[in-house]
């Protein structure tokens, strides 16, 4: 334990853990196409992808269609027999669209509930996304997993539901048709529901339920997937993020539980450009079947009415495993684990092999690494930033090189715990020094029980620790072997969260991982402190921090494959008959200078009618742009009426060029009451009052350049103030602007209207203007001709 040697061995082994952890977490392998037709097959999978990704399928883009087609095709080829559900809904953010949705059914033999196999088949508007891995790998994966299912001929007895629904990407709204409208809604029991928001990685699985997840963790379990990937804190954090599925519209709207599956790497290529077949990853689609092959087996042989509970249990994955436990244990097992741990403090103090004094000296290194490494990792990324300002031009978080920032941060971190051990703790203290981080452990514990009780399995780490801490104090002996196999569950269950949060949450939470850092390495105390020569091991780690700083440095520009997303649109004002160019953009590059300028001119005004984006995503800077002919839409008052103290209106809105978008504003002082648009009411309103936030009605994306038609009532001695924005995604192509493409390494901004022509003007009665009168001149009677006074003038004969 005193020889470098040894701390050198310590560290590689630490490293192969990891290294077998992190490769264990998803197959490595890809099935070929030659793979048995009752096998799931990644390459027949990636081969659908290749099909339905070929080009950007945005709801009401004409490539739509042509997917919605193949897919009802490919589920024809298969033998099964398709229908198609279309509709209007409106969602409570105030999003109307008009979805299609394509349904399949396989009969059972037994039917208890059905089990519906979901996947969305639109993919992201405004940025010409493909849609490879959102969603079209969960798509191909039910394709190829149904595929083998039926040539298997495996027993059934459930009904198997295939639902590709639409316009998930706009506002869950096919999901929301189904749920509400379909007959088939109600026979449903358990949901499997594939989806992406990245384009790599491993696949996790969330849950979804409104009472109590211990039979679905129970069902899972014995479904028997070959890499789990989750745990029952991912889904406290997943609620934090700005996402839902269409799931979550089966939960809240048809008390239907389900099952996500989803994977979150490669996070800055999602809803882009770059969400292409070249950057799906191949085993990450492969991951996807090894959950949908076993739980597509399991869950339609048994009864779907069993997977409903009210209890709620902790679960976690380990490699190849699943545990679970209930709630109820959270508490009483950390209170024992407290218990352990005294119990062995007062042994050791007994045996004077502890003292208070060293304990509460644990402290100082403890505490000193979690303050220092939060705040530098904090700082720090506030630092980079400012040497980096173009980072922020991906709204997602999360940078191209953000891996090599994580390596940074974290080696930083690990540098700091061995800059403070090697200070304040010496190898003899190492065991006194290790109560520190278990009673903090203890008492995080502590606090998660009464509010974050999915996280209660971070106790399972700490109870190996004490258990370690025991047998030194019976033993007086610790070897780096056994240090190494109870430090495992740390490594295990605690780690993939340091990189997890990142990725999940954006670098800006990389402080969070740094902290992380440090409580794992206090778990690692007995193989970390043990070390000699700790001065040498912060050296080495803070080399292996600037590596990594470096190399993210160098890989800070853009490039083809890993492009710089930037924004413009036109806007024309229909009310001042005026035109600028705008952007979202922070910092401007060659493409939008040249139609924005050079000097930076602020957005002013334009943002007085916010369009809805993910982030809330507000104009930066605009030029005064050209004026051209663009045709206006038709507003019709169809009705206009005194009720009572209520006036009625209906007003149609006719486009009269090929157009993808309204967005509709009304004054908020203006009341509206029994809002109808195309013929539908907001789905889940509570009362007849149209509830809004600020001065936006809805969002309407236009299918088959259909007409958008409102109905409503407001306060007779109301001010009718309404507004609207026609969106039009033909800015690149419109001839009347002569647009010039982008470079190759530039791509559209995500998550924001882009790319588009816009007409904004107030919805107000067309008034016909009035032709001037035109009058004959009129000719005064009294009126004496010039010089016709004047004496006549005889010409000499």
């Amino acid at each position: 334990m005193k020889k470098n040697p040894t701390s050198i061995l310590g560290f590689l082994c630490v490293l192969a853990i990891l290294g077998i952890i992190y490769t264990t977490m998803m197959p490595q392998y890809i099935s070929k196409e030659e793979e048995a037709l009752a096998e799931f097959s990644t390459e027949r999978a990636l081969n659908q992808v290749e099909i339905i990704a070929q080009k950007p399928h945005y709801v009401g883009s004409t490539n739509h269609e042509l997917v919605a087609n193949y897919l009802k095709l490919e589920l024809n080829r298969i033998g099964l027999e398709t229908s198609t559900q279309e509709g209007f809904t409106l969602n409570d953010k105030g999003l109307l669209v008009k979805s299609k949705n394509i349904l399949a059914r396989i009969k059972g033999t037994n039917n208890t509930k059905a089990l519906l196999l979901l996947s969305h088949y639109d993919s992201a508007p405004h940025s010409f996304s493909k849609g490879a891995s959102d969603d079209a790998s969960g798509v191909a994966t039910i394709l190829e997993g149904i595929r083998a299912f039926l040539y298997s001929k495996q027993p059934q007895k459930n009904d198997i539901i295939i639902l590709f629904s639409d316009a998930e990407e706009l506002g869950l709204n096919g999901a929301a048709l189904f749920v509400n409208k379909h007959p088939w809604a109600k026979d449903v029991g358990l949901v499997l529901n594939f989806e992406a928001r990245g384009s790599s990685g491993p696949s996790y699985m969330l849950m979804e339920t409104n009472k109590g997840n211990q039979a679905l963790v129970k069902e899972f379990s014995n479904a028997k997937a070959t890499y789990p990937v989750s745990n029952s804190l991912m889904y406290s954090i997943y609620k934090m993020l700005p996402n839902d599925t269409d799931l979550t519209v089966f939960r809240e709207q048809g008390n239907i539980q389900g099952f996500n599956f989803a994977f979150i790497d490669g996070h800055y290529n999602y809803h882009t450009q770059q969400d292409d077949v070249q950057h799906l990853n191949k085993t990450t689609l492969a991951h996807q079947g090894t959950y949908l092959m076993p739980l597509l087996k399991y869950f339609s042989n048994i009864d779907l009415n069993a997977t409903t509970s009210t209890q709620d249990d902790v679960y976690f994955s380990i490699p190849f495993s699943f545990i679970n436990y209930p709630f109820d244990w959270v508490m009483p097992m950390t209170l024992i684990a407290l218990g352990l741990l005294i119990l062995f403090i007062f042994i050791g103090k007994a045996k004077r092999l502890i003292t208070f004094r060293e304990i509460f000296k644990g402290f100082v290194p403890l505490l000193g690494s979690i303050i220092i490494a939060g705040l530098v990792t904090f700082l720090g990324w506030k630092i980079v930033l400012q040497f980096y300002p173009q980072y922020s031009d991906l709204l997602n978080g999360f940078t191209y090189n953000g891996h090599a920032y994580i390596g940074a941060f974290v080696t930083l971190s690990i540098a700091i715990c061995f800059a403070f051990y090697h200070h304040f703790s010496e190898a003899k203290s190492t065991m006194n020094h290790y109560v520190s981080p278990l009673l903090l452990w203890i008492i995080i514990n502590a606090v998660i029980a009464n509010s974050l009780t999915g996280a209660g399995f971070l106790i399972i780490p700490v109870y190996f620790g004490i258990l370690l801490f025991g047998i030194y104090v019976f033993t007086q002996h610790y070897s780096l072997g056994m240090n190494l196999l109870f430090g495992i569950p740390a490594l295990v269950i605690v780690s993939p969260f340091i990189v997890m949060f990142p990725i999940g949450l954006g670098l800006k939470i990389l402080y969070g991982s740094a902290i992380l850092t440090v409580l794992t390495f206090g778990l690692l105390l007995p193989i970390f402190g043990s070390f000699v020569k700790k001065g040498a091991w912060t050296m080495f780690f803070f080399a292996v921090s600037i590596g990594f700083f470096i190399y993210a440095g160098y890989h800070s520009g853009y490039e083809h494959g890993k492009a710089k997303s930037n924004s413009l649109l036109y806007v024309y004002n229909a009310n001042t008959n005026s035109a600028v160019w705008t952007t979202y953009d922070v910092n401007l590059d060659e493409w939008t200078k040249s139609y924005l300028g050079e000097k930076n001119q602020k957005a002013v005004g334009l943002n007085s009618l916010p369009l809805a984006s993910k982030y809330n995503s507000g104009f930066t800077y605009s030029a005064i742009a050209p004026v051209v002919d663009i045709p206006k839409p038709t507003i019709s008052f169809l009705r206009d009426s005194v009720i009572g103290n209520k006036r009625y209106l209906k007003i149609r809105i006719t486009p009269n060029r090929k157009v993808n978008r309204y967005d509709i504003f009304a004054n908020p002082k203006m009341t509206l009451y029994n809002f109808k648009a195309n013929g539908v009411s907001e789905l889940g309103a509570k009362t007849n009052r149209l509830e809004r936030e600020g001065a936006k009605i809805l969002c309407y994306y236009v299918v088959g350049n259909e007409p958008l038609e409102m109905e409503f009532y407001i306060n007779k001695a109301s001010i009718f103030d309404m507004d609207l924005i026609e969106s039009s995604f033909d800015l690149m192509t419109n001839p009347l602007l002569k647009v010039k493409p982008r470079s190759d390494w530039m791509m559209p901004t995500p998550f924001v209207l882009n790319d588009a022509v816009l007409i904004q003007q107030k919805i107000k009665r067309y008034v016909a203007p009035v032709a001037p009168i035109v009058t004959a001149p009129v000719v005064d009677s009294l009126a004496i001709a010039k010089d016709s006074l004047k004496p006549a003038v005889v010409k000499p004969q």
